[in-house]
């Protein structure tokens, strides 16, 4: 059995401190192992409103050091390990988050203690953890360590792009992807070279040709707009089942074929 569990979607620090959308991360559990990705701000009140258990999650998972992605790890930490009770869990981040760059570290020497393992993780890097791979996705944004992951299950691959623009390495990444999650905070192009807009996304599913693509991560224009219209445009032109993501959201992976398009005729 497997699901993924969208515990947020807020893109920009506009939209989270407002509360339009929470800032939790995404949950990915394949069979007896659960990831934690990107645990942004409330992660651990959204675990609860939608029914995952912190405890059992078995590694942890960040793109790069801004805080709706990396805000709450110690604190997902702290349940993981049971407050240190249990020496257990792994982190797979950015070198930003575990080294000194800009500022400080946000994983503290204290929290680093209770982990089993901590990776920093540069592209192209790969690491098994029980029945899946994981690969360090190239990310350019204004963290320059930035990464994406892209996750190998028995069943399927999962890629998510954390925050980046588009650029030929990265696409080259993405190829084979199943399930696709792109984090899209623009509607038009305000990104000033740092992040995705719309027509990105729209030619990085076409040229993709995922069996589900996921666009998440929104900024507030965008929202206003309503992201499930976009989704339907994009779907609408590329003929891939296209989901705008909510908070709360729950999906069987390898069961796409029994989701409800939001486009009537696909």
């Amino acid at each position: 059995m497997a699901r993924l569990i969208f515990l947020g979607t807020s893109g920009s620090t506009a939209v989270t401190s407002r509360q339009l959308r929470s800032s939790g991360g995404i949950i990915l559990q394949v069979e007896e192992l659960q990831l934690h990705i990107d645990p942004g701000p409330g992660s651990l009140n959204k675990a609860k409103e939608y029914g995952v258990n912190p405890n059992h999650t078995n590694a942890i998972l960040v793109t790069h050091n801004h805080i709706n992605h990396c805000n709450d790890l110690n604190a997902v930490i702290e349940a993981m390990t049971h407050a240190g009770l249990e020496h257990r869990g792994i982190l797979l981040a950015s070198k930003s988050i575990l080294q000194p760059t800009e500022g400080h570290p946000f994983l503290t020497t204290y929290h680093k203690s209770l982990l089993e393992r901590c990776v920093p993780l540069e592209k192209n890097h790969k690491i098994a953890l029980d029945l899946v791979e994981i690969n360090a996705l190239p990310a350019q944004h204004t963290d320059p360590t930035a990464i994406g992951f892209k996750i190998f299950c028995p069943q399927f691959t999962i890629s998510y792009t954390g925050d980046t623009v588009l650029t030929p390495e990265l696409l080259d990444g993405l190829t084979g992807s199943d399930i696709l999650i792109l984090n899209v905070p623009y509607l038009t192009k305000k990104a000033m070279g740092q992040n995705l807009d719309m027509e990105t996304a729209l030619h990085i599913v076409n040229a993709i040709k995922p069996r589900l693509a996921i666009l998440t991560h929104f900024g507030a224009d965008l929202i206003k707009a309503d992201p499930l219209i976009e989704a339907r445009e994009i779907q609408r032109i590329t003929g891939v089942q296209t989901i705008a993501a909510y908070d709360g959201l729950t999906i069987a992976p390898g069961g796409w074929e029994t989701l409800k398009s939001p486009v009537k005729g696909y």
